[in-house]
């Protein structure tokens, strides 16, 4: 048996910090001195399948020759090395003879790191994993299938959609799809796919393909198969293409040429709003924003530690960009530091020593600009983030300071009058409000061109078209194209790329020009209703995130424009936020804290089915533009198909105003019959591409309006019906069918049921309604209540009637 200390290849020494050791290093001897034979100091290990005693320990030498010498004596070293006060800390592993020859010969042997102990408990841990594992692969899983559709996109290319979730969560299980060519045709014939697992912040949530599968024919159904043994065959159905009434042979539409900015977009409403003032008006939202504008900047020097730079006091179109600074040697030696201002320029002297050589530190000139009256009144002077700014300055030529903005002159540099549009013959706050806002994401073009071909052919079709006459009479629009102008124009004209609005919240330390494109709130993030300050996730309090939520919530003019008109107008029932890209149509809520995902409270039952309903005609007025499917995985409550988005607007309405709100994402991913490939299309697509995304969203939005319209025309009770869905010997088990989407209030002790009653929820997550079971014959009374507040059978809850649903539910098989 080979000598531990003698035989043992040492590993490789590398730093990585850990919590800080405080130890005496004084009585660690002097290692060169350290001479015995190597194999009087290596006691050997024995041969055992037990620890017997090694552990990962703490060495502490004085050295990099007190680590050489431990690789001499063939210390068993881990790739661990950190400086500690006097020396180094390095790990070793060791036995308690080995520990103890290493005292005997002055090495510092301090505290175990981890021991038998911890080896124990981690193979406790793995077989109580593997037999969870084991128990959990013997049993064969169930499979729910939450929807199998089929559809067809651009080229009129047919898809398949499948989403199931199994019992059995854990990554082993692997489902399999396979479907047939139609009706009357083998189970198998269509083709065959593998479902991928689709987790969420590590928790499981279902299977479905990454991206719809391409197929050639029509299937009637699909089964799916797990690796556990589990197996469900369900129906395909059609996704989208409800049929739409036609439009007047003089409807017109394709009203947008080209990405316009901010400027021309809210000229293009303000001149609407002038050619039709019987059916529409401009609203000045009261929240001027900052201004697309900002502070001049001049950065001096190469190296950190050697630079600084400047921020003027007044925008920079207001004087900002009329000051200079230069920064100079003097030619004779022993010179003191000196800042002088003349007019707008300032010179920076620096000190030199008795050779003539400068001097002067960053840290050093900064604070004498900023200790000097005359400069500080015209700017404030700054190290580099968080540089200690102890180089020397270099000289440097006069410098004139810029704010670095390039839109023209026809871009105004003053607060920007955000407006909506708002058509409808009767604005009198009587009709059901539709509220449509676009781009509060500067770098998605396609969005405000989305808004703006929405008022165009709601305005120009009025005397045209007959639906669209319906729309305006009997509804009250309101349309923002562009809710956050600033951004659009830095967008436009400075860095294509800007998600944020202008206003810059970072301090001094990362002020400086090159962070200048990182500035910004993202004000999809800046609403107050699960926010990042109250825990939730999908944003940021950094302020140079691309998801900074600001400083608070509501900080922003923008997000508190949205509010109050929400607010102003309370007749506003329904709202679409639209952005890009990726082709998504999503609702509330829209944000939850982790690890737990635990989410905002979900809309009631009846609302959900309401969302699911309208999906289906508003995204077939998408297609029916040129064909366009949105995928149906892409379609639902946003962190169940996208992510978590912190204070986001559509739960602000939702929460706060009861507004039942939809999120576009224009700009599906198109599928290239080529790769057989889907490929995404991006925020600012070649116009002839955008201009489609465009025209096609428009007709979502068209279609959100026909939605809309049709709430507020609702007169008809929903009928509902109980039905057993399952029995055994002691129980039974019901949930209700409706024929519309509403809300069902039920008793289960023979009381008369009102709003207070309980209230059937969702079972799960895309898995239908409540189920209830009960273990004894059972009296049930219930009465349902659509979105429109239409009450079945006109039974008034909150009165004493009696002409609520009631049916008796037995127990036993029968």
């Amino acid at each position: 048996m080979r000598s531990s200390l003698n035989g043992r290849r040492a590993g490789r020494v590398a730093v990585v910090l850990t919590l800080p050791i405080v130890l005496s290093l004084s009585s660690i001897p002097v290692l060169a001195n350290l001479s015995p034979p190597v194999s009087e100091v290596a006691p050997e290990r024995p041969s055992s399948t037990e620890q017997n005693g090694v552990a990962l320990m703490r060495v502490i030498v004085p050295d990099e020759a007190g680590i050489d010498r431990l690789n001499e004596l063939g210390v068993d070293l881990a790739e661990y090395k950190k400086p500690v006060e006097g020396g180094f800390e390095v790990h070793a592993v060791l036995s308690p003879a080995e520990a103890q020859q290493l005292r005997d010969l002055g090495f510092n042997v301090a505290g175990v790191i981890s021991d038998q102990s911890d080896f124990a408990a981690n193979k406790a841990d793995r077989r109580e994993a593997i037999a969870a594992q084991t128990e959990a692969a013997s049993e064969t899983d169930t499979l729910t299938p939450l929807r199998a559709e089929w559809f067809t996109s651009l080229d009129n290319q047919r898809f398949l959609s499948v989403e199931v979730k199994s019992s059995a969560t854990d990554a082993q299980t692997v489902l399999t799809v396979t479907w047939d060519k139609g009706r009357g045709t083998p189970p198998d014939s269509g083709g065959t796919a593998t479902m991928s697992r689709f987790t969420d912040v590590g928790q499981y949530m279902y299977h479905r393909f990454n991206a719809p599968v391409n197929i050639a024919d029509t299937p009637s159904k699909v089964t799916i198969t797990s690796s556990r043994g589990g197996t469900a065959t369900v129906p395909v159905t059609k996704w989208l293409g409800l049929p739409r009434k036609a439009p007047s042979p003089h409807y017109v539409a394709d009203f947008v040429d080209r990405y316009m900015d901010a400027t021309e977009v809210t000229n293009r409403i303000t001149a609407l709003s002038k050619e039709f003032p019987r059916i529409s008006q401009l609203i000045d939202l009261p929240n001027k924003t900052n201004g697309y504008r900002r502070a001049a900047q001049a950065q001096f020097g190469t190296v950190a530690a050697s630079t600084f730079h400047v921020v003027s006091k007044a925008y920079g179109h207001q004087g900002g960009n009329d000051l200079s600074v230069a920064v100079v040697k003097p030619d004779a030696p022993s010179s003191p530091l000196s800042v002088t201002v003349t007019g707008k320029d300032l010179v920076v002297s620096l000190a030199t020593d008795a050779s003539g050589a400068a001097v002067s530190t960053a840290r050093q000139v900064v604070d004498a600009i900023n200790g000097n009256s005359g400069a500080a009144a015209l700017l404030t002077a700054a190290v580099y983030r968080t540089s200690p700014g102890d180089g020397v300055v270099a000289p440097a030529p006069a410098t004139r300071l810029t704010d670095n903005l390039k839109a023209p002159a026809t871009v105004s540099r003053d607060p920007f009058q955000v407006k909506a549009l708002r058509i409808g013959k009767d604005r009198s706050g009587s009709k059901v409000g539709v509220f449509l806002y676009c781009q509060e994401h500067a770098r998605e073009w396609v969005t405000p061109l989305t808004c703006v071909e929405t008022a165009e052919r709601l305005l120009r079709n009025y005397a045209r078209d007959n639906q669209t006459k319906k729309l305006v009479d009997d509804l009250d629009i309101f349309i923002m194209p562009t809710v956050n102008p600033d951004g659009s124009h830095y967008s436009f004209y400075d860095f294509n790329m800007q998600r944020k609005n202008m206003t810059n919240h970072c301090p001094l330390t990362l002020g400086d020009p090159a962070v200048r494109n990182n500035w910004g709130v993202d004000l999809n993030r800046n609403f107050s209703v699960g926010s990042i300050f109250d825990g939730y996730s999908g944003a940021s309090t950094n302020c140079t995130s691309g998801n900074y939520a600001g400083p608070g919530e509501l900080s922003e003019p923008e997000a508190r424009n949205e509010v109050w008109l929400t607010e102003r107008f309370p007749n506003i029932k329904f709202a679409m936020n639209t952005h890009s890209y990726g082709g998504y149509f999503m609702w509330a809520p829209g944000a939850y804290k982790v690890p737990s995902r635990e989410t905002l409270p979900r809309v009631d039952f009846g609302t959900e089915n309401f969302f699911w309903e309208a999906s289906n005609k508003i995204l077939s007025g998408v297609q029916s533009w040129r064909g366009n499917g949105i995928w149906p995985g892409r379609t639902g409550p946003i962190p169940d198909v996208l992510y978590s988005a912190a204070g986001n607007s559509a739960d602000e309405h939702w929460t706060n105003r009861g507004i039942i709100g939809w999120s576009f994402e224009v700009g599906a991913d198109v599928y290239n019959p080529v790769t057989k490939q889907f490929e995404g299309v991006g925020f600012q697509p070649p116009f002839t591409e955008g201009h489609e995304e465009a025209m096609e969203f428009a007709s979502g939005q068209i279609a959100i309006l026909e939605v809309a319209r049709g709430y507020s025309r609702d007169r008809e009770d929903p009928e509902s019906d109980l039905e057993i869905t399952g029995r055994t010997d002691t129980t039974t088990t019901f949930t209700f069918e409706l024929d519309e989407p509403a809300n069902v209030y039920y008793t289960l002790d023979g009381s008369r049921p009102t709003l207070n009653s309980p209230k059937l929820t969702a079972a799960a997550m895309r898995e239908g309604a409540q189920k209830i079971t009960v273990d004894r014959t059972t009296r049930v009374h219930w009465f349902s209540v659509d979105i429109r507040g239409n009450v079945e059978d006109g039974y008034k809850p909150d009165g004493k009637g009696h002409n609520y649903q009631r049916e008796t539910v037995r127990v036993g098989r029968h």
